[in-house]
C-alpha cells in the first residue's frame, strides 16, 4: 500500500524530514507545517522551493492539511467573518495544491456538541438542537469551491470536532450529496474518544467509496477522566485492530495513502525519537 508521513511530525525542517523518509522508505509527503508556517500561508517563492525539493527527492504530496474550519462553532454562519477567513485560507491551500500536485486538501469541522440526536425524552432535554444542522451550510461553499477547482476535500475525524467518527463523517457527506468531491480522512485513534471501534465498525462505515485518506497513530483514551495518552504504536487500544484493518484495506484494494502521524514521544518531547520507535511497526502492518 501507499505509505507516507505527516512531515512536520518528524521535523518542520522539510529537508530533514525527507532525509528521514528516505531512511525508512516512505514515499508520500503530507504537509501541514513547513518551517513555522502552516500550508496556505507560504509565499509564492517558498511554495516553489517546497515543490522543487519534493519533486527532486521523489516525494509526491498526498495531502495538504490545514486546519480549515477548526475553532468554529454552531453559532457561526456562512459568510460571517470567521467563516470567510477559513474560506479564504482554503482558496490559498487549493492554489498551493495545484502547484505541488496534491490531490487532497484537508478540512475540519466546528467544535463538538456532545449529544446531537436523541429519543425517549433526550430529544427534548439533552440534544444540542440545531448544532448538526448548522454544519452542512458552512461546509457547502468549500465543496463547491473544490468542484470548481478540481480537487478533492477530505474531512478529518477529529477529537473535539463535530465530525469525530466515521458515522458522522459519512452523514455529513451524504447531507451535502458530495461523495464525488468530499471523502473521509479517517484517523482511527481520534475516533477512540467517541468509542467507535476501528475494526470492524469504523471501516464498515467508509468502505463503499467514502474513504479518501488515513492517519495512523496509537492512543489510550480515558473519556471519564478527560485524558488522552499517545502511545507507541501497538501498545495502545488500537493494538488488536491495526492488522485486521490493514488486511481489509489490502483486500479491498484501497488506493489512497496511509500517513503515519508522529505525535508520540518517549517522555522527553523528542518526536523524531518517537517516530523511530514506531515506524517499523507501522510498516510491518501496513506495507
Amino acid at each position: 500500500m501507499k505509505l507516507g508521513v505527516i512531515c512536520d511530525g518528524i521535523s518542520r525542517d522539510l529537508k530533514h524530514a525527507v532525509d528521514v523518509m528516505d531512511e525508512f522508505g516512505l514515499e508520500y509527503a503530507e504537509l501541514q507545517f513547513v518551517g513555522d508556517t502552516e500550508v496556505g500561508d507560504h509565499s509564492a517563492q517558498e511554495i516553489r522551493e517546497i515543490d522543487a525539493l519534493l519533486r527532486d527527492r521523489g516525494k509526491p504530496v498526498s495531502c495538504l492539511s490545514r486546519h480549515i474550519f477548526a475553532g468554529m462553532n454552531s453559532d457561526n454562519r456562512p459568510g460571517d467573518a470567521l467563516h470567510q477567513k477559513h474560506i479564504d485560507a482554503l482558496k490559498r491551500v487549493i492554489e498551493m495544491a495545484h502547484i505541488v500536485g496534491s490531490p487532497l486538501v484537508r478540512i475540519m469541522t466546528q467544535k463538538k456538541e456532545q449529544i446531537l440526536w436523541g429519543s425517549g425524552g433526550a430529544e427534548r432535554w439533552n440534544v444540542a438542537h440545531g448544532a448538526w444542522d448548522s454544519m452542512p451550510p458552512l461546509i457547502a461553499p468549500a465543496v463547491e469551491l473544490a468542484r470548481a477547482e478540481g480537487v478533492t476535500l477530505v474531512v478529518e475525524t477529529g477529537n473535539g470536532t463535530m465530525v469525530n467518527s466515521n458515522y458522522t463523517a459519512r452523514k455529513l457527506i451524504d447531507a451535502l450529496d458530495a461523495k464525488d468531491v468530499l471523502k473521509v480522512l479517517w484517523d482511527p485513534a481520534n475516533n477512540c474518544w467517541c468509542h467507535e471501534r476501528a475494526w470492524p465498525d469504523g471501516y464498515e462505515e467508509v468502505q463503499d467509496g467514502y474513504l479518501g485518506h488515513i492517519h495512523i497513530k496509537d492512543v489510550q483514551v480515558d473519556t471519564p477522566r478527560a485524558t488522552l495518552e499517545v502511545r507507541r504504536m501497538g501498545e495502545g487500544q488500537l493494538a488488536d485492530q491495526f492488522l485486521p484493518l490493514a488486511d481489509a484495506l489490502r483486500g479491498d484494494a484501497y488506493e489512497g495513502v496511509i500517513s503515519f502521524e508522529s505525535v508520540y514521544h518517549p517522555g522527553d518531547g523528542d518526536f523524531e525519537a518517537g517516530f523511530r520507535l514506531c515506524i517499523d511497526r507501522f510498516k510491518e502492518i501496513f506495507a
